[in-house]
């Protein structure tokens, strides 16, 4: 019976032992970063860098362009037009300041909706102050 043994352990060492000698791992490799960039970590994962956006410095094209209107990578900025080519109601936009409600009109949406947008804004807040 030894003998047996003695043959069954060699048979298992030379067939087990390439297989334990030359354990190659097969996982997947990481893909290198290039060596001009590398992404910081952050604790979420890498963090965005901010890019750079182009300022338009001529005088000319700030006046006569509505610059950055253009979102195409063909084409060119919107050409401002005369002040008659426009409607008149946009003349008269409120663009200087915030309507305070006590010179609103009630009878209009306008008060409504801000009454309404106040009101929950102070209901919020209180419901910050509150304690469970």
């Amino acid at each position: 019976m030894s003998n047996f043994t003695a043959v069954f352990q060699l048979v298992r060492q030379r067939l087990m032992a390439p297989a334990i000698g030359n354990s190659a791992r097969c996982y997947a490799v990481k893909p290198a970063a290039p060596a001009g960039k590398k992404k910081k970590l952050g604790k979420l994962g890498p963090i965005m860098e901010k890019k750079i956006i182009p300022v338009e410095t001529d005088a000319n094209k700030l006046v006569n362009y509505v610059c950055g209107s253009n979102y195409l990578k063909t084409g060119e900025d919107v050409k401002i037009k005369p002040d008659a080519e426009y409607p008149d109601w946009l003349w008269s936009l409120n663009t200087e300041r915030i309507i305070p409600l006590d010179e609103l009109d009630p009878n209009t949406k306008q008060y409504w909706r801000r009454l309404r947008k106040l009101a929950l804004r102070r209901n919020n807040q209180l419901a910050k102050l509150k304690k469970f």
